[in-house]
């Protein structure tokens, strides 16, 4: 790959492009080697430019907070793109004849969205304090918990596509299904408008209070993890991925320094210095398992980027 020109774009911007850069340090995991490019942009004009610049050269992948992210071992040949500061503005328009609307920069993080929704009295967005990602990777993955998604609160999306062009999507628009939507990976989401419902911030601090603590008991923290690894089956088994899982799988399975968390079974861990491939074989591992024993199969919900 031919850098020449990225490197004298590099020198006229704000933001910052670096190069043989570690992925270790940018997901939860803490898995993973470099990345050929890593671009930060300020604002979507250095955007826009790079990526009439980059055009096909190489891969492209739109990174969040990386909470739901697994790296390869290998040097990822490409751009990994982390938008900026000027990415995460949040707003509120509450001229709006029906409900409030909150505008949000899809690098802005859930739980902030949930705080400043509170702090202008809008409710709805509670259950984003329990997320931990951004606005832009919740719509990717259509991210929810405690029985709400983000379909259910986005009106639309902003978005920018790979030759460089700007446009916007409604929301009844988009097929969205559960952890996904049939929105293209070559999209990069820029910003999202949503409805709210004007509630007293002190019944929506009361509703977060719950949501948190509800989450803290069941879900592990302050650990090397991807969050969920797997999503609940939506066929007709009723049970939760978790109890297939601990109906199938000996716990204490470990593959070098992958392993499953003992708070909740659908959280996998890297316990020291695990890599991909420990990570995959536990994956791996355990769906063979859970499919043997319930002839159920288990689909990721953590994105392998390769």
């Amino acid at each position: 790959m031919k850098l020449n020109d990225i490197k004298l774009f590099a020198n006229k911007i704000e933001g910052k492009i670096l190069f043989n850069y570690e992925i270790k340090k940018l997901n939860w995991f803490n898995i993973g080697s470099k990345t050929k490019i890593f671009f930060k942009p300020e604002n979507l004009h250095e955007l826009i430019s790079f990526l009439k610049i980059y055009k096909n050269r190489g891969k492209i992948f739109v990174l969040g907070a990386g909470s739901n992210v697994l790296f390869n071992d290998n040097i990822y040949k490409g751009v990994v793109i982390k938008l900026g500061k000027k990415f995460s503005n949040i707003s509120v328009l509450s001229d709006y004849p029906r409900d409030d609307i909150l505008v949000a920069g899809s690098s802005t993080l859930d739980k902030k969205v949930s705080e400043f929704a509170k702090e202008n009295n809008l409710g709805g967005f509670e259950f984003l304090s329990c997320i931990p990602g951004t606005i832009g990777g919740g719509i990717r993955m259509n991210s929810g918990c405690f029985n709400r998604e983000f379909k259910d609160i986005l009106l639309s999306v902003q978005l920018l596509d790979f030759s460089g062009k700007v446009f916007t999507i409604p929301a009844e628009k988009i097929n969205f299904y559960y952890r996904g939507s049939d929105l293209s990976k070559k999209l990069i989401f820029l910003s999202a408008s949503f409805k709210g419902i004007k509630k007293n911030s002190k019944l929506i601090q009361e509703e977060i209070n719950k949501l948190k603590n509800q989450k803290e008991l069941t879900q592990p923290s302050k650990i090397k993890t991807g969050g969920s690894t797997f999503k609940n089956p939506t066929g007709k088994t009723k049970k939760k991925v978790w109890e297939l899982i601990k109906q199938s799988v000996p716990l204490d399975i470990k593959f070098g320094d992958a392993e499953i968390s003992s708070k909740h079974c659908n959280f996998f861990v890297n316990k020291k210095n695990a890599k991909q491939k420990d990570m995959k074989k536990l994956i791996s591992y355990v769906k063979r398992k859970v499919k043997e024993k319930t002839g159920i199969d288990l689909d990721l919900e953590i994105i392998l980027v390769e």
